[in-house]
């Protein structure tokens, strides 16, 4: 991640954190347990889990806690699914770039009630993708997904 970009990679925000950490968005106990292997893409700190981490997989609902602060209402559209992230407080992302850039990557876009606009399957995670996405001005948002599970890993907003 050593390149300068346009746009922000939002990891799980800290009062998200902090509440996942007691209980998450499906209403279940975080369940910690120690990385043996590494590898799971946290959304706490937006880097890969090394060998012997305290993390947990718990369920978060990216899109409702987007709608709870600017009072959009996705309907159908909420959903929640699983995420990784330290067992523990941690220090967030360092650096710039766009994180788990190393794989094809769905950007999807949704408008300012929190609607799907649509999505597009990226093979590089680049300005590009993303300006790509904010040329309709209705696209107030986009969730960058994981392709091989439809994962959330982090959201970019426009300006």
């Amino acid at each position: 991640m050593a390149h300068t970009t346009t746009y922000t990679a939002r990891p799980v925000p800290p009062t998200a954190l902090k509440e996942l950490r007691s209980t998450d968005d499906s209403g279940r106990e975080m369940v910690p347990v120690t990385d043996d292997e590494g590898g799971a893409p946290l959304r706490c700190c937006l880097r890969r889990s090394a060998p012997g981490e305290r993390i947990a997989l718990v369920s978060y609902a990216p899109l409702r806690r987007w709608a709870a602060q600017t009072g959009a209402e996705p309907g159908a559209y909420d959903e929640q699914g699983p995420v990784f992230i330290h067992a523990e407080e941690c220090q967030g992302p360092e650096g710039d770039g766009y994180p788990f850039d190393n794989a094809h990557r769905t950007v999807r876009r949704y408008s300012a009630d929190g609607h799907i606009l649509g999505g597009e399957l990226v093979a590089t995670l680049d300005d590009d993708a993303f300006r790509n996405a904010f040329d309709d001005p209705a696209v107030a948002l986009v969730h960058v997904r994981a392709v091989e599970y439809g994962c959330f890993l982090y959201e970019v907003r426009r300006g």
